[in-house]
């Protein structure tokens, strides 16, 4: 029996191994490079777009919450007013009842 068939077949089979290990190597590394890339590219893109959009809405939201305060004391303010001039009113109506 000649198994100088077996051997090349399993050589050829043992290189095609190898060269497939390689492969699974370049493409993994591959990806490991693009993943650092693509991460720089996210955090470079957060430096220049995101945080500058976001002091900006928090200096607007500061300022809505600002006048919102604002405009609660004078609605306040307002409500004490309208009381007065109705306990006003209310004891002139009863004055006049009286006499």
């Amino acid at each position: 029996m000649d198994l100088t068939t077996t051997n090349v077949l399993l050589g050829i089979m043992a290189a095609v191994s190898l060269l497939e290990a390689a492969a699974l190597i370049a493409v993994l590394g591959g990806g490991f490079l693009m993943y650092r890339r693509l991460t720089r590219l996210i955090a470079g893109i957060e430096e220049r777009h995101i945080a500058p959009v976001t002091s900006r809405v928090n200096a607007i939201l500061d300022d809505v919450k600002g006048v919102s305060g604002v405009a609660r004391g004078a609605a306040d303010g307002a409500d004490a007013g309208v009381r007065y001039a109705l306990a006003w009113l209310l004891r002139r109506f009863r004055e006049a009842a009286r006499s």
